[in-house]
C-alpha cells in the first residue's frame, strides 16, 4: 500500500536539473508531504528528465519504465524535466503507465499538478507543458533555487539559452534567457553561507550571459563582485559554463582580484577548427580563445582550465580533427569532457544528417582523451610536493588496509564532473584544508594534511621544531 502524502524524486542530467528537482522538492515538502528513497513507500512518484542528447534520453525513459511497471494503485507517475518538456505526447506513447507530465517551464506548478492528478477518480494522462518561455528562470516564492551536496552548494543564476549553436536542443526544451534577479541571487548566497556552505558554484546554460535581457553590461563581473561582498565567510566561489567570446577582460580582472573567486575557467569550446565550428554555429574566432587564455593565464598563474569538446560532427574530417589534437596539446587544459556527436531532430544541425559512423566517432574521442589523459597526468605529476587547499567532502577507509582516509576536492575540481584528492586520516567534513600532494593519477590527487610546524626560539634565532 502506498504511503500518503509522500514522494520520490529521481533527479537525472546535470546540475541545473538538480536545482529544479530541489526546488521542487522543497515545494512538496511545504506543503506537507513526505520524501522517501523507497519508491514502493510514495503516493506521488516524480522523474526530473534530461532530453539532452541520446543516451540521456534512454535513460530517461529506463527510469520512467522502470517505475511505470513497478507502479501500484494509488501511485501517480510525473515525467518532469527536459524530455517532457521537448516530446510531450511521445513520452506517454512511449511509457504508458505515466499519469502527468511537467514541462522544465513550469516546474513551479508540481504541486497544482498533483492536486489535479488526486483529485481525478479515472484519470486520463495530465499535460503541463505551457509554451510560454518567459516563465523560465523566474522565482516562486520562498523557494530556494539552489542544490546543496554537503558543503558545496549550486546556485542558478539564469535559464534558457539564446545562443545559435546548431547541434543544442536546449533552446527547443528550455526556451531563451532569462536571468534571474540579482537580490535573489545574493539572498540565497547569504542563506547558504548561514548554512555553512564552504562552495558556491554559480550555474546556468551560459553564465556568461547573466543580466542581457536586464539589460546588465557586463553581468557577470557585477554578479561575482556583489557576491563577494555578500557572502565574505564562503572562501570559493566558482563560475561554470562560461561562452566562448564572452569572457570580458573586466570578469578576468575581478576574478584576479578576489581570493574568493577561485582560479577555474569551464569554457566549453567545443571544438578548434574554424570550419567546424561555422557549421555548429559556435564562435569560430580560435585566435580570441588563445588571447583570452593567455590573459587568464598571466592575471591568475594558478588558472585551471576546463572544456568540452564534440567529435564526430557531420563534415568533421580527419584534417579537422587533428587540428583539434593539436590545439589540446597546445593549450594543454587541466580537464576534458568529450562526447560523440548525437544527432537531434529539430535542431539547426539537423539538415547535415549524422553522416560519420559511430565507430569513426568513437576511435577519435577515445585518441582525444587518450592524449588529454597523458596531459592531465604530467600536470597532476607537477603538483606531487606542492600543498593544496582540499575541500573535505567525506570518508572512508582505505580498501585493502583498512586504514582511515578523507575524500575531498581542490580548487581544480569543479563538483561530480573533475577529480578527487584523497587525504589520509580523516579531516573534518566541511573544512578546508591543506594538503601536501604524495602521488597523482591521472584525474586525481593523493596526499596527507600538512600540519604548521611549531616556531622555537634558540639564541635569538626562529628555527621549526
Amino acid at each position: 500500500m502506498a504511503l500518503s502524502q509522500s514522494f520520490h524524486l529521481v533527479s537525472l542530467g546535470c546540475a541545473k536539473n538538480t536545482v529544479d528537482s530541489e526546488s521542487m522538492a522543497q515545494l512538496m515538502l511545504g506543503a506537507g508531504y513526505q520524501s522517501t528513497a523507497q519508491p514502493n513507500d510514495a503516493e506521488i512518484l516524480i522523474v526530473n528528465t534530461c532530453g539532452f542528447i541520446g543516451p540521456a534520453k534512454e535513460e530517461s525513459y529506463q527510469v520512467l519504465t522502470e517505475l511505470a511497471a513497478g507502479k501500484q494503485t494509488g501511485q501517480w507517475l510525473i515525467a518532469a524535466g527536459c524530455l517532457s518538456q521537448r516530446y510531450g505526447k511521445e513520452v506517454i506513447d512511449r511509457v504508458p503507465g505515466i499519469d502527468g507530465l511537467l514541462g522544465t517551464r513550469r516546474w513551479m506548478d508540481v504541486l497544482e499538478l498533483v492536486g489535479k492528478l488526486r483529485a481525478q477518480t479515472h484519470p486520463e494522462p495530465l499535460y503541463h507543458l505551457p509554451e510560454n518561455a518567459h516563465t523560465v528562470g523566474r522565482d516562486e516564492g520562498n523557494v530556494l533555487r539552489v542544490a546543496r551536496q554537503g558543503p558545496s552548494a549550486y546556485i542558478k543564476i539564469a535559464d534558457g539559452c539564446r545562443r545559435p549553436c546548431a547541434f543544442c536542443a536546449i533552446p527547443l526544451i528550455k526556451g531563451t534567457l532569462v536571468s534571474r534577479p540579482i537580490e535573489s541571487i545574493l539572498t540565497e548566497a547569504r542563506a547558504l553561507q548561514h548554512l555553512g556552505v564552504r562552495e558556491i558554484n554559480l550555474i546556468a546554460q551560459d553564465s556568461t550571459d547573466w543580466g542581457h535581457d536586464l539589460g546588465i553590461r557586463e553581468g557577470t563581473a557585477q554578479l561575482l563582485e556583489a557576491l563577494v561582498e555578500a557572502v565574505p565567510e564562503i572562501p570559493w566561489i566558482r563560475v561554470l559554463y562560461n561562452f566562448p567570446g564572452s569572457v570580458t577582460d573586466r570578469q578576468i580582472e575581478v576574478m584576479a582580484q578576489h581570493k574568493q573567486l577561485i582560479p577555474y575557467l569551464d569554457m566549453p569550446l567545443q571544438h578548434a577548427h574554424p570550419a567546424t565550428l561555422r557549421r555548429m554555429r559556435r564562435p569560430a574566432n580560435v585566435e580570441w580563445v588563445h588571447r583570452t587564455l593567455e590573459k587568464m593565464r598571466h592575471a591568475m598563474p594558478d588558472l585551471a582550465l576546463r572544456s568540452t569538446f564534440i567529435v564526430g560532427y557531420p563534415g568533421e574530417t580527419e584534417e579537422e580533427f587533428e587540428t583539434l589534437l593539436d590545439f589540446i596539446e597546445e593549450i594543454r587544459f587541466d580537464r576534458i569532457g568529450a562526447f560523440t556527436f548525437s544527432f537531434e531532430p529539430g535542431t539547426t544541425s539537423e539538415p547535415l544528417g549524422d553522416p560519420l559512423p559511430q565507430e569513426v566517432k568513437d576511435e577519435r574521442k577515445d585518441r582525444l582523451m587518450t592524449l588529454q589523459q597523458k596531459i592531465s597526468l604530467e600536470k597532476n605529476q607537477a603538483l606531487v610536493g606542492e600543498t593544496l587547499d582540499v575541500l573535505i567532502e567525506g570518508h572512508g577507509e582505505v580498501e585493502d588496509s583498512g586504514d582511515p582516509i578523507a575524500v575531498g576536492r581542490s580548487y581544480r575540481d569543479a563538483p561530480e564532473i573533475d577529480g578527487l584528492v584523497f587525504v589520509e586520516g580523516q579531516p573534518p567534513v566541511g573544512e578546508i584544508v591543506p594538503v601536501h600532494i604524495t602521488g597523482a593519477l591521472p584525474y586525481d590527487l593523493s596526499g596527507e594534511v600538512r600540519t604548521l610546524q611549531p616556531i622555537v626560539i634558540l639564541n635569538d634565532i626562529p628555527i621549526a621544531s
